[in-house]
């Protein structure tokens, strides 16, 4: 503690990687203040997509919880992970590969925040508040943020002892330290959207997908395509997640987002080019999914410093990544775990020492993981790797089919994170 009262912590970010990190110094002690600058909390809105949790994520998940089951009845199982391939023109498909030991879980971006953010004491977030700028004290003891109340105009000022940079790959707070630092284009988009068919449950679409897919609920399905791949896969509430990827040049990014409006010409062309590319029964999901929407793709090449003084990145702040191995929230997620328990273990008077392993501990784990997220979607959409050919679903031969499995992650089934033993053991 510093002196009689409990060291502070102001978040920057109230998304996964923010929520996440407010929990775990909370359970360490810490008084916390997170920044977010939407309005009110997204439980239940459409807000988001879906994503994946992996089995460490879902323990540490339940650590924090005050009711651990409540993750088990917002998620639904992905106990399978499967890679077909689909020629266009002859417009049938066939498996690649199948790993039915997978063990992840799937979750709506909505619903598991949701959950996050009840486990907190209740006024930690400060909605409607937009991130302008910080200092760090002459003693490099406390930071000062300064924040802009939306509703108001207002500029006022919060004194912490400790700044948590979770404000995504844009990070303005990290470009502050790092300010030749630049985002790498993947080299294609995604077109994504979430079909909610809660009101026709038993509609041809619906009935075709399942019969096309006889394991929804329960799998992972990736479908490649040549130069292309899709993601499908269903969430909980009766609601299908997806996702197609296209190549294409790099798009010019408007404001600090990189998701990107699209209208009603872009939507029917889009439609219009699936027809030639997928399934009926994919294409029929996409025709019925409401505002779908444009993720530019984005990651970086491995930083070599995630924290300076009494400032530090967690989640897309300090490893931007390509979503192909399901790591964004992942890492976002354990990130945090890291840094609690680091902090908890040294205590605020050593602060720089907290942050030292938390940055030794993270930096190897993240830093393989982006680089191989990267070459799995390069080889996914058929692009150019200097050590194989490009990759085509049609010639692949057996052995090339491997490369696709997620299990290939860097420390997919072990992460080296002693401080957690109690929470992960082995996965």
């Amino acid at each position: 503690m510093v002196g009689e009262r409990k060291p502070k912590a102001v978040i920057v970010g109230g998304s996964i990687g923010g929520v996440s990190s407010a929990l775990a110094l909370n359970l360490a002690g810490w008084e916390v203040v997170v920044i977010e600058k939407t309005n009110a909390p997204p439980t239940g809105s459409p807000t988001g997509a879906g994503l994946g949790l992996d089995p460490l994520s879902q323990r540490i998940i339940q650590s924090w919880l005050p009711q651990p089951e409540l993750l088990q009845h917002a998620t639904l199982p992905l106990t399978i992970d499967q890679n077909l391939a689909t020629d266009s023109e002859k417009k049938v498909y066939w498996t690649l590969t199948r790993d039915e030991d997978f063990n992840f879980r799937a979750a709506h971006w909505a619903d598991l925040h949701g959950i996050l953010y009840k486990a907190l004491p209740p006024n930690v977030f400060l909605w409607g508040y937009l991130f302008v700028d910080f200092h760090i004290s002459d003693d490099k003891a406390s930071v000062t943020v300064k924040v802009k109340v939306l509703k108001t105009g207002e500029i006022i000022e919060i004194v912490g002892d400790l700044l948590v940079a979770a404000d995504g790959c844009l990070s303005s707070i990290r470009q502050k330290y790092l300010p030749d630092f630049k985002l790498r284009y993947s080299g294609y988009c995604a077109w994504r959207g979430v079909l909610d068919f809660s009101n026709t449950e038993n509609s041809e679409t619906i009935m075709g997908i399942r019969k096309a897919c006889p394991d929804l609920g329960k799998c992972l399905y990736f479908d490649l395509g040549s130069g292309t791949h899709s993601v499908f896969y269903e969430l909980l509430n009766k609601k299908f997640n997806w996702i197609w990827y296209i190549n294409q040049p790099e798009p010019q990014v408007k404001g600090t987002s990189v998701t990107m409006k699209v209208n009603s010409d872009m939507i029917q062309k889009m439609h219009q080019e699936a027809k030639n590319v997928w399934n009926p029964e994919l294409v029929k999901v996409m025709k019925e999914t409401k505002d779908p929407f444009i993720n530019l793709i984005f990651d970086s090449d491995p930083l070599e410093k995630i924290f300076w003084d009494n400032v530090v990145l967690v989640g897309d702040a300090a490893h931007p990544t390509t979503p192909h191995c399901l790591r964004s929230t992942n890492m976002s997620i354990l990130d945090a775990a890291v840094l609690g328990k680091c902090v908890e273990k040294w205590g605020a008077e050593k602060l720089q020492s907290a942050l030292e392993e938390y940055q030794c501990t993270r930096l190897p784990v993240t830093s393989k993981q982006v680089l191989h997220a990267r070459r799995l979607g390069r080889i996914k959409q058929g692009l150019s790797i200097p050590d194989r050919e490009p990759f085509n679903p049609k010639s692949a031969q057996p052995e090339d089919y491997q490369e696709l499995l997620q299990r290939n992650t860097p420390f997919f089934g072990h992460v080296p994170m002693q401080l957690l033993d109690s929470t992960s053991s082995s996965i």
